[in-house]
Parts: structure tokens; sequence; C-alpha cells
């Protein structure tokens, strides 16, 4: 059993490798190529980007691998061991908090390495080392403490019920919906400070845009976001009344008020298609597979393992393989999101225009530094939007795109 749950593993990371690898060499090639959307240099510079992301995501993926060994081999043993004078229910919460916390210790490196070096490189990185420790700092204390009362109920439920693999979906699902609702305050009181709209023209605008879409929101917030980062974005947080619509401060010193109006406009068709429940509906199918398969496992794996089948162990193991089951689960739900994507493109056109929309996605691009071509592959399953290309087509704007043949070079991985 134990054999045939590290080859499904070994799988997953050789596909993910494989994958990373051609996402690689088609990057390599094309920034070669001719340019589009971006000037030439910016266009280089995008293509580096995405390579330089791609290259820490190969080595994620080792790193990953190992940490699963080291916890199957080895880990969950000792840390079993070292906590077994604790009472039943402290040892669990701790042995899984502890889990939790050495990862994160093990992908600090990599997480302070993409914001103070690969991003400070391209000009995102606006947070300072005092602002990130104390973003850390709270980041963590809301994961002990949030993260402990969670896994304390999943454990009571495991403790007390037989089915309690369907109860304790009931539960986490329930947890996810409520921190979709008080997501918005939550980070508005621990993270950005933010602050009404101010009474105008484009605070009209979107109301006006609210209405027609028949969209009731809570208020309309600026977010002070580039003291972290200088990328554009928005979103539309919460359910029922506690929705708010969110700009980022970035997007509104970026954006055209009709470009603005555009993006919002793509939000709103979102909201006007329930794509929130949709996508919501594919992550409780997800968890309720998962769910299904952790609450029928064999004892023969435990014994293999060298542990008990105990609520903490279980847990650590669910999170061990979750991302297996996500990244197989991942193609099923990029496709519905980027048909949701181009629904929501629409919906915006209709609202404000198509022509908006399309300068809005472009000048994305340019801030955000997007490269705008990718594999095939990394698209099927990765991409939970469509490539920008596909979009401004739908919108009617033809780009001069000669064929690109870049999925047939070579992958210098080291250069």
């Amino acid at each position: 059993m134990l054999s045939i749950a590290i080859g499904i593993y070994t799988v997953y990371i050789l596909v993910n490798v494989y994958v990373s690898v051609m996402q690689i060499g088609f990057l390599s090639q094309a920034k070669k190529g001719k340019n589009v959307l971006l000037g030439p240099s910016e266009f280089i510079q995008a293509g580096e980007y995405a390579i330089s992301k791609e290259r820490m995501s190969l080595v994620s993926s080792m790193i990953e691998f190992a940490i699963l060994v080291f916890w199957i081999g080895l880990g969950m043993k000792m840390l079993n061991a070292e906590l077994l004078s604790l009472s039943p229910v402290l040892h669990m919460i701790v042995f899984v908090l502890s889990f939790i916390m050495i990862n994160a210790l093990v992908s600090l490196p990599f997480e302070i390495y993409q914001k103070f070096v690969l991003d400070e490189k391209y000009g995102f990185n606006k947070s300072t080392v005092g602002l990130y420790i104390k973003d850390t700092v709270i980041s963590t204390l809301m994961t002990l403490v949030i993260g402990g009362l969670v896994i304390w109920g999943v454990g009571s439920i495991m403790m007390n019920f037989e089915m309690w693999w369907l109860y304790s979906f009931l539960f986490i699902f329930g947890v996810i919906i409520l921190v979709n609702m008080f997501f918005p305050t939550i980070r508005a009181l621990f993270f950005d400070k933010v602050t009404p709209l101010e009474d105008g023209s484009l605070k009209s605008s979107i109301e006006e845009m609210m209405k027609k879409t028949g969209f009731v929101s809570s208020g309309i917030f600026v977010s002070d976001a580039s003291k972290r980062d200088a990328r554009l974005n928005a979103y539309f947080g919460g359910i029922g009344k506690t929705k708010r619509v969110v700009l980022f401060d970035t997007l509104i010193e970026k954006l055209s008020p009709k470009e603005l109006l555009a993006v919002l406009g793509h939000e709103l068709g979102h909201f006007a298609h329930g794509d929130i429940y949709k996508n919501m509906g594919l992550m409780g199918a997800l968890l309720f597979v998962m769910f299904a398969i952790f609450g029928n496992l064999s004892e023969d794996l435990f014994l293999e393992l060298g542990v008990a089948s105990e609520p903490g162990i279980i847990m650590v193991l669910f999170l061990l393989f979750m991302p297996v089951l996500g990244f197989v689960m991942m193609p099923l739900m990029g496709m519905v999101s980027r048909h949701n994507e181009f629904e929501a493109d629409k919906t915006g056109a209709e609202l404000a225009g198509g022509e908006n929309l399309a300068s809005a996605l472009i000048k994305l691009v340019t801030e955000n530094k997007s490269f705008p071509l990718s594999h095939p592959l990394y698209i099927f399953f990765h991409y939970t939007h469509p490539p920008v290309m596909e979009r401004l087509k739908e919108l009617g704007i033809n780009i001069e795109d000669e064929p690109n043949d870049a999925r047939k070079g070579e992958c210098p991985i080291t250069q």
C-alpha cells in the first residue's frame, strides 16, 4: 500500500517536472522570437522573469518530493514519539501544527528569494524587511490559532463519529465558506489598509454597473497594496451581505477610468454567472473525494509507516497527498475556469466596451510583466485564465502573431 502511494506521488512529481521543463524550453525560444503585446526589451524581460519563476518551481518540486520521503520514512515517527507525553487531543493539535510549521520553514527561503531577489530584480517588490517580518508573524499566529481550532474540530469529529470523513468534509467546507465571507475584513484588519473610494464619477459609474448586474455590495474600497507589491489587481470579496469591491491603488494609478470600469465589469460578469458558487462547488467536489479516500485508508498503510491510524497522522497524510489530487483535478478545473473567464469578458465588454477591456488587459500584461505566450501543456495543467492572446481575439482584437515553433527548441535549463 505504501509503495503504491509513493509511486502515485512520484508520477505526480515527474509529470510536474516534465511540464515545467517543457515550459522553460518554450519560453527560452519564444522570448527570442517576434515580440507581441510588449515592446522588444519588455518582451524579453517578461520571458526571463517567467523562466526564473519556473526554475524555482522545478527546485520546489524536488524539495516537495524530498519532504514527502522525509515525513513518510522518518519524520512522522520521530515527531510522534517526541509528543507521546501529551494528552491525546493536545498531541493531535501539536503534531499537525508542528508538521505545518516545519514545512513552512522549509519553504521560507524560497519565499524570501522570490520576494527580495526575483521580484526585487524585476521591480515588483515594494515591501521592506520589517513589513515582511510583521506580515509573516501575523500569518503564523493566525495559522496557529485558527489552524489549531480547525484541527481540534476535525479531530473531535474523527474521535466521535464512524462516518467521520463525511462530517469532517462538511465541517471543512463550512470553514471555507466562512473564510470567503470574512476574508476581506480579515485582510483589511491585519494586512492592507483599505479606505472607502471617494465620491465622484468613478464611484458613481461603478455603482451604476453594479445595479445593472444586481450586485449588492457593502462598499467600494481602495487598498494600499502598493506598499508591498507593484502589480495591478482588484477583487470582489465576501459572500452575501459581506461582499465588497476592493481596488488596489496600483490599479487606479495605472488604468484609465474606462479601463478600470471594464476590469470591474469583467468581475461583475463572474458574479452575474454565479462563478463563485461554481468554483466553490468544484472545490467541494475535490475535498469530498479527498475525505472519502482518507476516510477509508487500509490499516496496512499505517503498519508499513510504523504509526497508529490516529487523527493527527491521518490529517498529516491528507495534507501531504492533497497536492496530488489537486494536480490531477486542475485540468478539469482549469477548463471550467477558462470558460468562465471568456464569459466574464463578454459581460465586461457589454458593460464598459470591448476596446476598453482589451486595452486594460494589455496594460495588465505590461505592468505585471506577464509573458503572453506559453506551452500548450503548461496551459492545460496550470492556466485558470485563458492566454491573453485568445482573450483579445475573442474581444475582436487581432494581434499580428507569426506561427511560433518554440516548442521544437531545446530546453537550456541552466542559461
